[in-house]
């Protein structure tokens, strides 16, 4: 860390002279670090929004009494429907470990928002799936959910929302190759 530069908490943003945005702060932080550079501010921005909009999900998830990790769950099962999931497909689908599922369906089986029921062609298999109460919950904070996240995207042209997409789940991919080696 270069002497006397404090690397921000939050971005300070500005537009370069093409009308895109960066981050002052992360920009000062990364003079002289080589033709690198401008990977490292496209990391710190994806990592800053990543951050950001994390914890905004939480404490709002936190507001409605739940987790964010709840919530999702929540969410995936109401997906699924009335026959149910198998915590191990939950667990891919979260990717998260199956210990994690289990302990969130765990927390919200004693809320009364899910159950545990025998796969019907499984009999080895158990699955998860909404109560009434669970569908219920799920259903009166999706659209406050929603209502949170798509305006997120305000002034995104279908362009601009399918390359961030591409380019978010590039980045992933490339993580992936490189946790691989």
């Amino acid at each position: 860390m270069k002497e006397g530069v404090e690397f921000p908490r939050w971005p300070r943003l500005a537009q370069d002279a093409d009308g895109c945005l960066f981050d002052e702060r992360a920009r000062e932080f990364l003079v002289g670090t080589g033709e690198g550079a401008l990977a490292l501010e496209a990391i710190a921005a994806v990592r800053t929004a990543s951050r950001y909009l994390q914890r905004m999900l939480e404490r709002w998830a936190e507001g409605q009494g739940l987790s964010e990790g709840r919530f999702q769950l929540l969410f995936m099962l109401s997906r699924v429907g009335d026959s149910g999931i198998s915590l191990g497909r939950l667990a891919e689908l979260q990717s998260v470990s199956p210990r994690n599922i289990t302990g969130l369906v765990d927390s919200l089986e004693k809320a009364g928002l899910v159950e545990r029921v025998p796969d019907s062609s499984d009999r080895r298999s158990i699955q998860a799936r909404l109560t009434a109460a669970g569908r219920e919950r799920i259903d009166s904070i999706r659209p406050p959910a929603l209502k949170l996240q798509v305006p997120l995207t305000d002034g995104f042209t279908r362009e601009e929302l399918v390359q961030l997409r591409h380019l978010a789940l590039k980045l992933l991919a490339n993580a992936q190759s490189l946790a691989k080696d």
